[in-house]
């Protein structure tokens, strides 16, 4: 558990609903089914959007919350297009204040909380400066999407069709894929790895971004309970230094101007926050 403001604390996990509200969500008690779940692994933040299903995502999440509220932390997001008028959407004062009073009304709350980073194996940029500055000031930073859209589930090899119905490497845009060959050898190291230890290449993902530094608390989303028990146990799973080492230097980004200088010169000089990013590249 990580302390956050007002003395609340977070759990390692925390679980993402109504992104895309699948069929255990909507049919007979679903959605509350999976909470009870999050609930019994120790999970409480779930983060949802105004813009997940229009707000139905809120609205389904509040009446599953019901009676319980005080049992969890609730995060929910503003800025997409709510309507179509030209203070619908973005994040002008005028938007942000009626946007978080919709919200709270869906959700059937009087408070809620929100602030995250994409930060992941498939896009590890946070790491210049996002994450060395969490450590230098001693803040704990929430993930989201730490499995890269599906990019890591696994399922995206070389060589290898995707998925029916896939969105990834096709018509979705988000997060980019700069460099699809670098990502190819990171998944094929993932995939070896994960079969080592008897897991889901997602389930491994997930520990290893858990493991680095400063990294508080993952955002996860699962459209079944099958899939959000898999995650949840990502939890408890422990990767070897050989381990992590070889996932580091697969996924590793670029070393960019002036972090490439400070390495080769001013390595006597390097803070923790530093070395958080430059550590590999003094041996």
């Amino acid at each position: 558990m990580t302390e956050v403001g007002e003395g609340a604390t977070i759990g390692h996990l925390c679980v993402v609903h109504g992104a895309v509200i699948g069929a255990e969500a909507l049919v007979g008690n679903g959605a509350s089914r999976q909470v009870d779940m999050c609930l019994d692994a120790g999970v409480n933040l779930i983060d949802t959007a105004d813009v997940y299903s229009g707000g139905l995502a809120e609205e389904i999440l509040g009446q599953v919350l019901r009676g319980r509220r005080d049992q969890v932390l609730v995060a929910t997001k503003v800025r997409m297009p709510m309507g179509r008028g030209p203070n619908d959407a973005g994040l002008s004062r005028h938007h942000v204040i009626s946007g978080c009073e919709a919200s709270l009304r869906r959700l059937g709350t009087d408070h809620i909380v929100s602030q995250q980073i994409y930060y992941s194996l498939q896009a590890r940029e946070a790491e210049y400066e996002l994450i060395p500055l969490a450590v230098d000031q001693g803040l704990g930073v929430l993930v989201w999407s730490p499995l890269a859209g599906g990019l890591l589930s696994g399922k995206y090899r070389r060589g290898h069709e995707a998925p029916a119905g896939s969105r990834q490497l096709t018509d979705w845009g988000e997060p980019p894929v700069y460099d699809p060959e670098r990502l190819y050898d990171t998944v094929e190291v993932l995939v070896k790895i994960a079969e080592q230890h008897g897991v889901s290449a997602a389930q491994l993902a997930l520990a290893y971004t858990l493991a680095k530094p400063a990294v508080t608390s993952l955002v996860i989303g699962a459209r079944t309970q099958k899939q959000l028990a898999d995650n949840l146990a990502a939890a408890s799973l422990v990767l070897g230094d050989d381990e992590r080492a070889q996932l580091d230097k697969v996924s590793a980004p670029p070393l960019i101007y002036p972090y490439w200088h400070q390495a080769k010169t001013a390595r006597d000089r390097l803070s923790a926050a530093d070395l958080t990013l430059l550590a590999p590249y003094l041996d």
